[in-house]
């Protein structure tokens, strides 16, 4: 690497590993990986509240991992990048080869 420390490259992925780290968002980006959703339908698929998903988004948008689209009156998110989807889905089956 030219310049800095040996591992200026990781802050990216930090950044995303954060934006990850709640069980929530996980969902979330799992459900997006089937395609764009309006918060309503995040809702009833997760079965939280409205306010809980709506923030939750927040963050996720907020760190590049979803972006939202008018349709209508709604706002429909979907991933940014599939490559999110496909860490989230060997995260989540790396966790389930230990239980």
């Amino acid at each position: 690497m030219i310049g800095g420390s040996g591992y200026d490259g990781f802050e990216g992925a930090s950044e995303l590993l954060r934006a990850l780290s709640a069980p929530i968002r996980l969902a979330i980006v799992s459900e997006l990986a089937a395609g764009e959703r309006c918060v309503h339908e995040l809702v009833e698929k997760l079965g939280v509240t409205q306010p809980l998903v709506s923030q939750h988004l927040r963050v996720l948008r907020g760190a590049g991992v979803v972006r939202g689209s008018r349709r209508g009156r709604e706002i429909a998110y979907s991933l940014v990048d599939e490559h999110v989807a496909h860490i989230v889905a060997d995260a989540v089956s790396h966790a389930g080869e230990g239980s």
